[in-house]
């Protein structure tokens, strides 16, 4: 199912107006880099002001400025996170982790980010706050929640190890494909547009390029050490098979 998912994800790329049907993962992988943003404001106790999605598949958190490292570790933890997340999930997937409990378990999670740092937290920001991404926002994390809840209670185990191979896959390639752009837009060469490595640049003084060029080498760094644990994982239940004792052996 992940090989399919991979296959799937890769020859959509070269079919004009395919996108369409991989937006909702598309959406989903925002979500998680924006709630890797939001999720590291908390653990360097800043706070969440705003979570936002919006309709052309882009994000933004605003959070509360802490020190340098704090700063750092919030704007480090968007691509990074949406990495960790694809490869925690290769890593359930090779360890024959439910299927079913994955989905239930994203769909919590788009759930809370959606309610408590989409709307919740734009409620009570004041009247400074901007409302303008919130509907879509809303909208978007409730019916991803209930497409996943969906998939997971009404539907096959193959089929839902099938959208769970799909999640894993787009996370990966959509942050390496974020990084490629990020790594584009850091150039000094480039268009001066608003991003994570700006941001990592305006706190520690260093080119933003340097830290697109670093978070490129530790997505893939998180990419081989899950790809390594899933060979090692398929490995080791080979060897055990090879092990069996030979009454265990089936007669043919």
């Amino acid at each position: 199912m992940l090989m399919l998912a991979a296959i799937v994800s890769v020859v959509l790329w070269f079919i004009p107006f395919a996108e369409v049907l991989i937006y909702p993962f598309r959406i989903f992988v925002t979500f998680i880099h924006e709630g890797g943003h939001a999720i590291a404001a908390l653990l360097t106790g800043n706070s969440v002001q705003s979570l936002s999605v919006s309709l052309t598949g882009s994000g933004e958190t605003w959070t509360t400025q802490g020190g340098t490292f704090s700063q750092m570790f919030v704007s480090s933890a968007g691509y990074l996170g949406a990495m960790a997340f694809g490869a925690v999930l290769l890593v359930l997937i090779r360890r024959a982790a439910a299927a079913r409990v994955i989905l239930f378990a994203c769909a919590f999670l788009i759930l809370f980010l959606t309610f408590v740092f989409g709307f919740l937290k734009p409620i009570f920001a004041g009247p400074g706050a901007s409302w303008a991404a919130v509907p879509f926002t809303f909208i978007a994390g409730v019916v991803i929640s209930l497409g996943l809840y969906a998939i997971g209670r009404w539907t096959g185990e193959r089929v839902a190890l099938f959208i769970v191979s799909m999640i894993a896959v787009q996370c990966i390639l959509n942050a390496l494909l974020d990084l490629k752009t990020v790594f584009f837009l850091s150039s000094p060469f480039g268009p001066t547009v608003p991003n994570d490595a700006v941001n990592m640049a305006n706190a520690t003084g260093v080119p933003a390029m340097f830290w697109a060029v670093l978070w490129i080498a530790v997505a893939l760094g998180i990419l081989l050490l899950a790809l390594r644990l899933y060979v090692s994982v398929r490995d080791r239940a080979f060897d055990k098979q090879q092990d069996l004792p030979f009454e265990s052996m089936v007669e043919i």
